[in-house]
């Protein structure tokens, strides 16, 4: 007697291919092979008795019976998802494994802590973290999470917001006692700025201040232009070579201690935001979910 479900594998290898947009990245994440994942979806379109994809070599497109199959299926893979996390709530102890991206400022100065919380929280949970400033791809890259900056452009993501990470203007006081300090936002255009550049546009990335209660951009003339990592800013503006704008929580040891020093305070107050975001298609595992209870203090 054969099992009524022993297909349900080749339903999650039919959904992991619409997901990831070829039999070739749905194999990546599958851990298997293409030529195996054409024949779960023949086996599935025989058992139907109907074509779920169109597949050329350079494209895939859901059938008008296709697109009817797959809602109903991710309803029925959610609904098994449902039920382990609530076993595993009953079980005591949460366990799985996220993935998560964040940009290297956060990712240094903001997340350590935090990880550490959900750490002892949930030991049984694995943690994989890349620091990147790159835009991860959260399906095509497989990430649960990732955490960035600024105004979510992709409106197809679920934004949280973590933080409005105040930015703050710094100087080493060797640069000013050799420099001098800049009395207002245009004298800082004679002196050495530090600036990071957008890796997409290869832009300078505009300096944000408040002047008497107005947000004011201003782009300065790089004497030294930083790509890839913004830390690398606020390196060079304690070895001396210029002022840089920051976010005060990576600042705030250095001014502490002296070797960095704050210019212009009374142009301070803008922030940016850092948000937590995921995808709506990913179902949230138990570990998931507890990640986003322990950074945000809900579910």
């Amino acid at each position: 007697m054969s099992r009524k479900y022993d297909h349900l594998g080749d339903v999650e290898t039919f959904v992991t291919v619409v997901d990831r947009g070829s039999l070739t990245a749905a194999a990546v994440v599958l851990s298997t092979t293409p030529s195996v994942i054409s024949r779960a979806l023949a086996r599935l379109e025989a058992r139907l008795g109907t074509q779920l994809l169109r597949r050329t070599t350079r494209s895939l497109a859901l059938t008008d019976a296709g697109r009817l199959y797959l809602e109903q299926t991710r309803t029925a893979l959610c609904l098994i998802d449902d039920a382990e996390r609530a076993v595993q709530a009953e079980g005591g102890e949460v366990t799985g494994r996220i993935r998560i991206s964040a940009p290297t400022t956060f990712g240094h100065y903001r997340l350590p802590a935090m990880l550490h919380e959900f750490s002892q929280r949930y030991p049984a949970v694995k943690v994989d973290l890349n620091i990147s400033n790159r835009n991860v791809d959260l399906v095509a890259d497989d990430f649960d999470f990732a955490i960035r900056q600024g105004a979510l452009k992709d409106s197809s993501l679920i934004a949280r917001k973590l933080e409005d990470a105040q930015l703050v203007l710094v100087a080493s006081p060797a640069y000013l006692l050799r420099r001098g300090l800049p009395r207002d936002m245009e004298a800082l255009a004679q002196h050495a700025c530090l600036v990071f550049q957008l890796p997409r546009t290869g832009r300078s990335f505009p300096w944000q201040f408040m002047r008497d209660g107005e947000e004011v951009d201003w782009t300065p003339t790089p004497a030294m232009e930083v790509t890839e990592d913004a830390l690398g800013t606020v390196s060079l503006a304690e070895a001396g070579l210029g002022i840089c704008q920051t976010f005060r929580f990576i600042a705030q040891e250095r001014l502490q201690r002296g070797v960095l020093v704050e210019v212009l305070p009374g142009l301070q107050g803008r922030s940016r935001p850092f948000s937590l975001i995921y995808t709506p298609q990913r179902r949230m595992t138990a570990a998931a979910r507890a990640f986003t209870t322990c950074l945000l203090g809900q579910p």
